[in-house]
């Protein structure tokens, strides 16, 4: 087996860092890391805000759904999906170009988490945790304020990185889903309803799992709860945006 292989499988979320900076070649790495992700035509089509003052820290540990541990962050870093950048390009220019659509805010999406996800195999290798945060999506007045934001500019994914604690090192990774609820061959199928209990109860690892009341409270307190309503309103927003506009 090979050590990128074993990382991405051994990988976890980490909330909980010690009290120790990242040095500042190893950040910068990081960055690099980003930066050779793969990319629409060679676009880059995401801009990343790096997250150092702590009072902003501070605000944004509250705005995305009051996480104490994201102001206690060493790295704190925002990727945008950005389409203003080369629409400025194609004005310099002289180019009457159209304004982005939805096409191209999806590829801009692609790009911002593809660059991400790059980062976070990277932070592996040099011994950091990780840990996304969608809530970033949340509260589009307040964050659109708070990062100065163009209209073409979605914070699409967020990222806290620091040392692990040994309480996280340790802690067990949550099962996935097994590979034959996800895998679908040439064609998407839903799944019926006894496979979809045999997914769960697969994933849980116990011969007693509660299918009805395990998924009725997650859906409570994930699906149906206020912060997932306001996500659907806030990304209702910024899409406007390109549904206005586009081609």
């Amino acid at each position: 087996m090979n050590t990128i292989y074993e990382s991405l499988v051994a990988r976890k979320s980490t909330r909980q860092f010690e009290e120790k900076q990242v040095p500042r070649e190893i950040k910068q790495a990081l960055f690099n890391a980003g930066f050779q992700a793969p990319t629409a035509g060679n676009q880059m089509l995401y801009s990343i805000i790096d997250v150092t003052d702590q009072g902003l820290k501070d605000q944004l540990a509250e705005t995305c759904d009051h996480q104490p541990f994201i102001a206690k962050a060493p790295i704190v870093l925002i990727f945008l999906a950005d389409t203003r950048r080369w629409l400025d390009a194609y004005h310099a220019a002289g180019v009457e170009a159209r304004e982005p659509g939805m096409g191209d805010l999806f590829l801009a999406i692609q790009d911002a988490v593809i660059a991400a996800q790059n980062i976070v195999v990277a932070a592996e290798s040099f011994g950091l945790g990780s840990c996304y945060i969608g809530d970033i999506l949340e509260n589009v007045e307040t964050h659109r304020a708070l990062l100065k934001l163009d209209e073409f500019v979605v914070p699409i994914a967020m990222l806290v990185i620091g040392y692990p604690t040994e309480g996280q090192k340790n802690r067990q990774k949550q099962n996935r889903f097994k590979a034959e609820y996800i895998v679908h061959e040439n064609h998407y199928r839903r799944l019926t309803e006894t496979e979809l209990r045999e997914m769960h109860l697969k994933q849980s690892g116990k011969p007693d799992y509660d299918f009805d009341s395990t998924i009725t409270a997650f859906c409570n307190r994930k699906y149906m709860s206020d912060f997932a309503k306001e996500m659907t309103r806030s990304s209702e927003i910024y899409a406007n945006a390109f549904l206005k506009k586009g081609v």
